[in-house]
């Protein structure tokens, strides 16, 4: 029961990640999106929504997995899933606001 608050922190991210990948960036930090054109809006949405999604899936997944079997080598899959995430946001950052701020 200790990783409750995970799980649910997770399921926000996913919620975000959700909102994201649909288009609608506005929980991104006006400046991270200052320079995204109209046009690219949907584009930069989807791969920041990808990103947040990997991030929360694994979060997910790493909170099921630890209230089962307890054991610290499965945060490697939150680790993981974080790094993998940036990867995606950071490709999206670079791509379509042309710089990371």
């Amino acid at each position: 029961m200790e990783y409750i608050i995970l799980l649910i922190f997770a399921i926000c991210i996913i919620i975000l990640g959700i909102f994201n990948f649909k288009g609608n960036i506005t929980s991104i930090h006006w400046y991270n999106r200052s320079k995204v054109t109209r046009e690219n809006t949907k584009k930069y949405g989807k791969i920041m929504g990808i990103g947040t999604l990997i991030i929360g899936i694994c979060m997910v997944v790493t909170a099921i997995l630890q209230m089962i079997f307890n054991n610290e080598n499965i945060w490697y899959i939150t680790v993981l899933g974080i790094i993998i995430g940036w990867i995606f946001m950071i490709y999206g950052q670079l791509k379509y606001n042309k710089g990371i701020f």
